[in-house]
This record gives C-alpha cells, sequence and structure tokens, in this order.
C-alpha cells in the first residue's frame, strides 16, 4: 500500500471511530438533556394555589375578621397565591376566584369552616369541577386541637377559670349533616379534657339541644355557665348566641375578632390543611 493510502486508511477509522461513539453518546445526551428540562419545568413551575372558601357574612365585623385571616395566611406563604373567596352571601363566589387564578394553575380550596357540612361535601365539591383546572378541597378545619387553643384563649380573655362546678356551653353554628354535628360534639369532648370541666353543646340551628335550652339545663345543674362561642366570626350567629345565652354568666368571643390580632394557631390551621390535601392529590 502507498503512503498516500495508508493516510485515508487512517483517517477513514479515525471518522468511522468518532461517528460511532457520537452515535453511541447521543441518547446519554439526549436523557440528560430531558432529565435537565424537566428540572427546571419543576422548579420554575407555580405551586398549587391556597383558596380560602369561607361561608360569607353580612356584617362588617365579620368580614374583617375573615379578610385578616386570609391576609395573614398570604403573609405567612406569599409564595401560595394565596386568594380568598365565599361559598355564599359575598362575593367573589368560587367560580369567580378560581377563574382569577392563572388557566394553567393547580388550586387548593380550603374550607374556612368547622366542620364538614352541606358545603364542604356538596357545594365545594360540585363548583370546583372546573374543566382543564386541576383542583381538590381540603378538610374542614374542625376537629382539630389548635382550635381547642384559640377556645381557651377566649375563655380565659373572657374571664373564664376552670373550678370545679362550674360548666361550660359550647355553642355551634349546627347542621343538618350528621357529620357536621359529630365534628361539633368531637370539639366539645375535646375542650372537656382541656378544661377539666363538664361541656355541652348547644346548637344554634339544625341540630339539638339548641343552645337556649342547653344553657338552661346547665343552670339547673352548676351556679356558674360560661358560653363558648364556636364560631368563626361576628355576624348573624354570634348575634344569635348572645341572645340565646339568658342565664349564663359569660359569653366569649367568636374565634377571629375584628381589629385583633388574627390567632396564629389559626393561620397554621389552614395552612396545614392545603399542605395535606396537595399531598392527597400529589401536586408539587
Amino acid at each position: 500500500m502507498t503512503l498516500l493510502g495508508e493516510r485515508l486508511s487512517t483517517e477513514q477509522v479515525r471518522t468511522t471511530s468518532a461517528h460511532t461513539q457520537q452515535t453511541r453518546t447521543d441518547p446519554l445526551r439526549a436523557d440528560r438533556l430531558r432529565i435537565d428540562q424537566a428540572d427546571a419545568a419543576q422548579k420554575t413551575a407555580l405551586p398549587a394555589a391556597l383558596v380560602a372558601i369561607s361561608h360569607g357574612t353580612s356584617s362588617a365585623d365579620g368580614q374583617a375578621a375573615i379578610t385578616a385571616l386570609v391576609d395573614a395566611v398570604a403573609l405567612a406563604r406569599p409564595d401560595l397565591g394565596v386568594a380568598g373567596g365565599f361559598v355564599d352571601v359575598q362575593q367573589p363566589d368560587v367560580a369567580a376566584s378560581l377563574g382569577a387564578l392563572r388557566p394553567n394553575r393547580a388550586a387548593v380550596v380550603v374550607p374556612l369552616l368547622l366542620s364538614a357540612g352541606y358545603h364542604v361535601h356538596v357545594d365545594l365539591q360540585r363548583e370546583t369541577c372546573v374543566p382543564g383546572r386541576v383542583t381538590t378541597v381540603s378538610r374542614a378545619l374542625g376537629p382539630d386541637g389548635r382550635l381547642i387553643d384559640v377556645l381557651e384563649h377566649r375563655l380565659h380573655a373572657a374571664g373564664f377559670t376552670a373550678l370545679p362546678g362550674r360548666e361550660v356551653v359550647l355553642a355551634a353554628a349546627g347542621s343538618s349533616d350528621k357529620r357536621a354535628v359529630a365534628d361539633c360534639r368531637r370539639i366539645g369532648e375535646m375542650l372537656a379534657e382541656r378544661l377539666g370541666v363538664r361541656v355541652t353543646v348547644g346548637f344554634l340551628s339544625a341540630a339539638t339541644p339548641r343552645l337556649a335550652c342547653a344553657v338552661t339545663e346547665a343552670r339547673l345543674r352548676s351556679g356558674s355557665v360560661t358560653v363558648s362561642t364556636y364560631l368563626m366570626a361576628p355576624g348573624f350567629f354570634f348575634d344569635l348566641t348572645r341572645a340565646q345565652s339568658v342565664g349564663a354568666e359569660l359569653v366569649t368571643a367568636p374565634l377571629l375578632v375584628p381589629g385583633a390580632p388574627v390567632p396564629a394557631p389559626l393561620v397554621d390551621l389552614v395552612i396545614d390543611r392545603y399542605l395535606e390535601a396537595k399531598a392527597n392529590l400529589g401536586l408539587f
């Protein structure tokens, strides 16, 4: 073979070898590129929005108290794009609250409701079925020990002391849904365990015993009765609580008080309900 022929043969071997090596490494490079792109997308994707939905009220004090809670949650977790809305009475409603989000953003609806009744099991499930958007509804806020923390704080702020013979009546809104009634009774049991005194539950609507009857019966057993208000904020039901608490020495404020600091346990509870629901659905 001539010298030129040897050189050409050598170059052909080198070219073939380089081509073979590139063929072998290109799939690896492509796989690595796909992984890098997926990682980048995951890092830049927005987390599911937290949409806090309360019942709604015509009370200005109640509206201010709920707004303060939503604002406190947004301040604690600015990365979640916290938004508020209402299932009844006020606007924006659930559809409008979800519609204000970016079209491709997932959402976790957190009911700012103390028990899981019709609104949680029916209304919110129906109203969050939005085509093209991943949504889920978290559990209601109660029962939870952090609600007991706030109830206890409100009792002490009203001047209550847990002495033998004293009774507490827990004033709850009431519901036709047995699950919601059971949730309220469980809160009553938890509060009794915390305080070490007898606690009965009185309902303002739909369930029995009614609050006025529960207060009267407690009064027959005890010379000192305190009504612990198990409501989120001032409004119609709080006015009814005070009207039906004749015979009680003390009536506590709702969990949220307009103009007062939002209880940290409530902020933590809302965020935890969001995180739990998001994890259950496998959202980022």
